[in-house]
């Protein structure tokens, strides 16, 4: 037994890339091929109000029926990632996505909006929401989980950052159709890289998550990986999954209050500002493109925003970190309608970083909570708060639509999201310090009642 092992050993040390680093690569990039749409419907609803002559409400609608679509998809997509893999949900993800844009070419009446905008898109990228990154994190790393959700998370912005400009282009030049299919040519160029390259678990490719540490090489580490291969939880129902999470989680005053201020951090970035910041902008003379332009601004700075929070969650207590968040969202939301003018001024330059900074900064220490509090159920339970941070999206991008018809302006809609992100930095000051030692029991007091 000597030979085998002294052969092996070497070849472990010789591995410079964990296969880890591969699927966070790759599951990068799936974020941004699956961005694409989070960047258009700011940027089409004018051409589709000058073309159709549809309401602002209408269009409003299409986009909250996604962001709900988008939010209640997500939990179970990350069961249905149990159950039949990460790859085979995220490859069909993505051609839902790509299927919803280009048919969206071909509608003429309100309700087709709210099939290809709503439905099948809505469907599509709520199976490739945040809870994808938390599932990938969990999944392949012991270590530096913030940090990589923070990264992966930022593909989002990546997808923003990419996308954004060209879509206004086209959406003016030639035409919204060209747009629509520029987002459904990102989502499926991916799905090659996602089959081939996306393993489900570390055990597909015989290895352990990154960062865990073995007491011996050769064979020894070859019964560790097949132990853990072994040890998988054994594949449930996915609804069923997603449900017994949630009904654990709800029992845990800590999952509310997580779920109260990610509804808020939904209202204040996807529903309000990334639906609704560019006719607001063109409302004060402002031209699309340039409008645009500041968004995608927002989405650089986002990545950054999103890395350094994924490497500040892994140092410091993420409560703290959410309630900051939360604050200096709302103090920029108070002073926006101020900033917004038919020139971009050097002040909205300044809230353009300081907001892109904070766009999804939320979601490492969240996510790390949710590990923290309810550990093999944390990326299923992440996926519900989710959820709430896309039910947030959707009544935030509904009702803004509503009061600016019903007062031809967004002001209203600014400073009340400003008064929700303080009331979000109380509520995540007010999670235990110790939730990570003391929800635990509570949530396997709760599993066993139910069984």
């Amino acid at each position: 037994m000597s030979a085998p092992k002294t052969i092996l050993a070497p070849a472990r040390k010789r591995r410079r890339l964990h296969p880890a680093w591969v699927v966070a690569a790759v599951a990068f990039l799936a974020l941004v091929g699956a961005a694409g749409f989070r960047a258009a419907p700011g940027v089409l609803m004018v051409p589709l109000q000058q073309e159709f002559g549809w309401s602002t409400t209408v269009l409003s609608g299409a986009v909250s029926i996604n962001l709900v679509l988008f939010g209640l998809t997500a939990p179970f997509a990350a069961a249905l990632m149990e159950r039949f893999g990460i790859r085979a949900v995220t490859a069909t993800a993505l051609v839902l996505i790509g299927a919803g844009s280009a048919l969206t070419v071909l509608v003429n009446q309100s309700w087709q909006i709210l099939l290809t905008w709503g439905l099948l898109i809505g469907l599509g990228t709520g199976s490739m929401a945040l809870v994808f990154a938390a599932t990938i994190a969990n999944t392949w790393f012991a270590k530096s989980r913030g940090l990589v959700i923070g990264i992966l998370t930022a593909g989002s912005a990546a997808g923003q950052l990419v996308f954004l400009p060209f879509i206004a282009a086209l959406a003016q030049n030639p035409g919204w159709r060209q747009a629509s299919l520029l987002i459904a040519a990102g989502a499926l160029a991916v799905v090659p890289l996602v089959l081939k390259f996306l393993k489900n678990s570390p055990a597909d490719v015989g290895a352990l998550p990154y960062g865990t540490q073995l007491q011996a090489e050769g064979e020894e580490a070859d019964a560790a990986v097949e132990a853990a291969g072994d040890s998988a939880e054994p594949r449930r129902n996915a609804a069923v999954r997603a449900l017994q999470a949630l009904r654990r989680a709800s029992r845990v005053r800590t999952f509310w209050a997580l779920v109260a201020g990610f509804a808020i951090c939904g209202a204040t970035t996807n529903g309000l500002i990334g639906t609704h910041f560019i006719p607001s902008a063109h409302d004060h003379g402002m031209t699309e493109t340039t409008a645009a332009g500041l968004l995608a601004v927002v989405g650089i700075f986002d990545i950054v925003g999103t890395i350094a929070s994924g490497w500040l969650t892994d140092r410091f207590n993420p409560r703290v970190l959410l309630a900051v968040y939360y604050q200096f969202r709302g103090i920029g939301l108070l002073v926006l309608p101020l900033l917004l003018s038919a020139t971009v001024q050097p002040s909205m330059i300044v809230f353009v970083v300081i907001y892109g900074l904070d766009w999804v900064a939320t979601v490492p220490p969240t996510a790390a909570i949710c590990r923290q509090v309810f550990g093999a159920d944390g990326s299923v339970v992440f996926g519900w708060v989710f959820a709430a941070h896309q039910l947030g999206a959707a009544a935030a991008a509904l009702g803004a639509g509503a009061i600016r018809d019903a007062t031809g302006q967004y002001t209203y809609a600014w400073f009340g999201a400003a008064a929700m992100c303080t009331i979000a930095a109380v509520i995540s000051a007010t999670i235990r310090k110790d939730a990570g030692k003391r929800a635990p029991a509570v949530v396997a007091a709760g599993s066993g009642a139910g069984a």
